[in-house]
C-alpha cells in the first residue's frame, strides 16, 4: 500500500505518544528470560521486531521465523546457543542475505554448535543448544554492535565467562554501553577497559522493568520541526538522561535550529532560527539517525559530509544506496565515493515530476522521507507504508492526528 501525503496548512501542533524503545525492549526481553524473571516487562514496544522476539521466547516450538527482524536474529542466535535443544531460525529473503558469520564463528569458538542450513555465512541456522564454555576471543569493533551485544548478554552464563577484545575502531559504542547498563540493572557487572570487555561468570537477577520511549522515533518529529518552524510539537516519554545512543538526536538537531525543552514526562520542540552553511558529523555512534539527517539536510539545502556509516550497508537494506536513489528522485545528487561516507555538496539534478519514494523493506526510509511533504506543496508518495510496523506501528496515525492528509494509493 502507498500513501500520498499532504502537509497541514498553516500552523499546526501535536502531542505524540512515542513508541517504546525497540533497542531497550529487545535487550530487556533477553535479559528477562535469562534471569527467569516472574515479572512482565512494562511498556514493551509493539513493533514487529519486538513481537517476533516475544513470540519466540514464549514459544514451545523449535523452529523460529523472525521475518525481517535483524535484532531478533542476532540476539536469538546467541540466546538459543545456550538453551539445551535443537533449534532452527530463519527470516525473510532479505534476512537470508544479511551476514551473520562473525557472530556464528564467535559463538562456535566459545563452545556453541551452529550450522548453516542453506548458504555459508547467512541464515537460516540450525543451533544445537548446550552449555557454553566461554573464554577469550577477538572481534572487529567496526561490525554491527548487535553481534557484540548478543555475545555480552549470554557471557555471564558461560562457564569461563567472556573476555572480548574489540579490534579496530568501535562503531555504535552507545548501543554496547546500553547493553552493559541493562545487564547491570539485571544484576550482572562487566568491566570495559580500552578495547577489552570482561564479563565474569555470574547470574542474572529478576527485576521489575519499564521501557522508556524511543529516541530514534523522536528523530522524525525533530525533522518535521526543522522543516516547519511554525509547528508546535510535544513528545511524550523521553528523558534527558537516557541510556539510548539516539538521544543524541536532540544535540545534533540543535545544529539545524531545533531546540529541546525537557518536561517532567517528555520534551517540547521549538525553532531557534540558526542553520549552518554545512553540516559535518560522525555517525559512528548513531547510525540509525543517518537517514533522518540526510533527508533533512537536502530539504533544507544544507550541504553535508557524514562519515562513520559503514554499518548502513548491512542494515534492512543497503541504506547508502537507497538514500542515493531516492534523493535523486527529489533532485539531489549524493556522493558515496569514500567507504563509510555519504556527502552532498549542493549538486542538483532534474527531479521526477511525481516521485514515489521506495522503502526497500526499511522502516526508516519511509519515516525519514515522509516529512518531505512539509516542503513540497504537491505532497509526496511513500510506497509500501506498512514497513513502519518494524519499529513505529502507529507512525501514520500520529501523522494524521497532527493534521497531515494521507490518501491511500494502489
Amino acid at each position: 500500500m502507498n500513501y500520498w501525503i499532504k502537509a497541514p496548512k498553516g500552523e499546526w501542533n501535536t502531542s505524540v505518544k512515542l513508541p517504546a524503545s525497540k533497542s531497550i525492549s529487545n535487550r530487556a526481553l533477553i535479559l528477562n528470560a535469562l534471569s527467569y524473571s516472574p515479572y512482565d516487562i512494562q511498556n514493551l514496544s509493539d513493533c514487529d521486531d519486538t513481537e517476533v522476539l516475544v513470540r519466540a521466547l514464549n514459544s514451545n516450538g523449535r523452529d523460529f521465523d523472525i521475518k525481517a527482524a535483524g535484532t531478533a536474529m542476532r540476539f536469538l542466535t546467541a540466546y538459543l546457543s545456550k538453551i539445551v535443544g535443537e533449534w532452527t531460525i530463519t527470516g525473510t529473503e532479505r534476512m537470508k542475505n544479511r551476514p551473520i558469520k562473525l557472530l556464528v564463528d564467535a559463538l562456535n569458538s566459545l563452545g556453541a554448535r551452529i550450522e548453516y542450513i542453506e548458504k555459508e555465512g547467512y541464515p537460516p541456522l540450525r543451533i544445537y543448544g548446550s552449555a557454553l564454555q566461554g573464554g577469550e576471543i577477538s572481534l572487529a569493533g567496526n561490525v554491527s554492535s548487535q553481534y557484540i551485544s548478543a555475545l555480552l548478554m549470554v557471557a555471564p552464563l558461560m562457564e569461563k565467562g567472556l573476555v572480548l577484545h574489540l579490534d579496530k575502531n568501535i562503531i555504535s559504542r552507545p548501543y554496547i554501553e546500553l547493553t552493559l547498563q541493562l545487564m547491570a540493572q539485571f544484576g550482572v557487572q562487566a568491566e570495559w577497559t580500552k578495547q577489552t570487555i570482561r564479563v565474569a561468570p555470574q547470574s542474572y537477577k529478576p527485576v521489575p522493568f519499564k521501557v522508556e520511549s524511543d529516541w530514534s522515533a523522536a528523530s522524525y518529529w525533530y525533522e518535521m520541526m526543522a522543516l516547519d518552524p511554525s509547528a508546535f510539537i510535544e513528545l511524550e516519554g523521553l528523558y534527558k538522561r537516557s541510556a539510548q545512543g539516539d538521544a543524541a538526536a536532540a544535540r545534533i538537531f540543535s545544529l539545524l535550529g531545533v531546540g529541546t525543552r525537557y518536561l517532567p514526562e517528555g520534551v517540547s520542540l521549538f525553532h531557534k532560527g540558526n542553520r549552518p552553511k554545512k553540516l559535518s558529523y560522525d555517525f559512528v555512534n548513531e547510525p540509525d539517525l543517518a537517514q533522518t539527517f540526510v533527508v533533512t539536510c537536502v530539504l533544507l539545502n544544507v550541504p553535508f559530509y557524514f562519515w562513520g556509516l559503514q554499518s548502513l550497508r548491512i542494515k534492512e537494506t543497503d541504506r547508502i544506496e537507497a538514500l542515493k536513489q531516492e534523493c535523486r528522485k527529489l533532485g539531489y545528487v549524493l556522493d558515496d565515493r569514500s567507504a563509510g561516507v555519504l556527502a552532498w555538496d549542493g549538486e542538483r539534478c532534474e527531479p521526477e515530476p511525481n516521485p514515489q519514494i521506495a522503502t526497500y523493506e526499511d522502516h526508516r526510509m519511509a519515516m525519514a522521507f515522509a516529512p518531505a511533504a512539509l516542503v513540497r506543496p504537491e505532497g509526496i508518495t511513500i510506497q509500501n507504508v506498512e514497513v513502519v510496523s518494524k519499529s513505529y506501528p502507529h507512525f501514520w496515525d500520529d501523522l494524521k492526528a497532527a493534521g497531515f492528509q494521507l490518501i491511500q494509493q494502489s
